[in-house]
């Protein structure tokens, strides 16, 4: 299943930073990022937040684009990943898998149930402009790419 150019899914998730955020409410100022990461364990999922964090608030203040990374992990657990890997976005926890399944999947794994790692870019409107999930957990879109790509009127930048 796909939700690329469909209507994304909304959701609202205990944040590391302040109460819930609800996607609805950050797509009133622009276009948001998506991203479903396997949980707080994950180092490929903190390798892709790292690249996130370094261009989050070029992308807000630029672009009016928020990052929303959801990690299928507790709160506490999330609030540990951002601390360590010293990540300047908030992450959002989705300990059940309930969101991550509405987007990516999840899958049962020796840590439990973890999301499939995932990049969405809704745009203002709600709706998926991109959509990646990984076929390996170390399958990633980065975070200066999506910049590229929302600076690129949601269109590759480097097809053609």
């Amino acid at each position: 299943m796909t939700l690329e150019d469909q209507t994304a899914p909304d959701f609202a998730l205990s944040s590391t930073g302040h109460g819930d955020v609800r996607l609805s409410d950050t797509l009133e100022s622009g276009p948001t990022v998506v991203l479903v990461n396997r949980g707080a364990w994950c180092s490929f999922c903190a390798e892709q937040l790292q690249t996130f964090s370094e261009v989050a608030y070029d992308l807000w203040f630029h672009d009016g684009v928020d990052v929303l990374p959801i990690v299928t992990s507790p709160l506490s657990k999330v609030t540990e990943m951002r601390d360590r890997y010293d990540l300047d976005v908030q992450l959002l926890a989705d300990p059940d898998g309930e969101v991550a399944a509405q987007y990516s999947g999840t899958e049962e794994t020796g840590h439990g149930v973890t999301g499939i790692a995932g990049t969405y870019v809704v745009d203002g409107d709600g709706v998926v402009r991109y959509e990646q999930v990984a076929d390996h957990p170390a399958d990633r879109t980065y975070g200066n790419w999506i910049r590229y790509f929302v600076r690129n009127d949601f269109e590759d930048p480097f097809d053609g």
